[in-house]
């Protein structure tokens, strides 16, 4: 099965990969408020649908959060993702520091909860480790 186009926008692209099962989104620019909710909440309703355990975070070319943003993340999508059943991320790194602890953080708080998390600065090493679980 082909790999899935599910939003492609100025801001993100997110792609479902049927065979994997794996949520895929790519960060254009830094993405904030409406665009970065509707990317995830696209994405969660992909897992919903199609029972993927798996995402694939490529965000290099984001930054930090706002405090709305993760409030919204944590509340909202986060909840809604762990019980479509999200088991795997892999997260490419933002290319800012600040952006880079962002992420961190929330690798450490998914975990706590279940989901099994990995960095990478490489989105084809992240799909390969994402693929082996």
């Amino acid at each position: 099965m082909p790999t899935q186009v599910i939003l492609d926008n100025e801001d993100a692209t997110l792609w479902f990969h049927p065979e994997t099962k794996v949520v895929h989104h790519f960060v254009k620019r830094y993405i904030h408020g409406q665009a970065l909710h509707d990317v995830l909440e696209k994405g969660a309703g992909v897992m919903e649908k199609h029972r993927a355990t798996k995402w694939l975070s490529d965000d290099r070319n984001n930054g930090a959060l706002s405090p709305d943003d993760e409030k919204w993340g944590k509340e909202v999508w986060f909840p809604r993702a762990l019980k479509a059943g999200w088991k795997h991320w892999a997260i490419v790194q933002p290319a800012k520091i600040v952006g880079q602890l962002n992420i961190k953080r929330f690798k450490e708080t998914y975990a706590q909860a279940g989901v099994n998390a990995a960095m990478f600065s490489d989105p084809d090493e992240a799909m390969a480790w994402l693929q082996s679980q």
